[in-house]
């Protein structure tokens, strides 16, 4: 019987110090953090494996979204006289 692969979604925030945070929505709680993006790439991938081993071992089920989220810009001209910072 041949395997499947899993397609999770996981998201890779740019953290102002440097590196990323990687979590997974359907996974709340998992969580990791690379100093690059490969690291960061390299270690989503371990700790989601060992997420669901967990959950095997505990007999827990898995739900899957079956879509993934799109994100973009959208370019707008702010009103005068709001007061902003950006992170950069």
């Amino acid at each position: 019987m041949s395997k499947k692969a899993l397609r999770v979604v996981a998201t890779f925030t740019p953290e102002p110090e440097g590196g990323f945070t990687v979590t997974f929505p359907d996974f709340p709680g998992c969580i990791t953090y690379g100093k690059t993006l490969e690291e960061a790439q390299k270690y989503a991938h371990e700790v989601l494996e060992l997420w669901l081993e967990e959950m095997v071992s505990r007999k827990e089920s898995v739900f899957l979204n079956t879509f993934t989220p799109m994100i973009g810009e959208i370019m707008v001209m702010p009103p005068r006289g709001l007061r902003m910072s950006v992170d950069t």
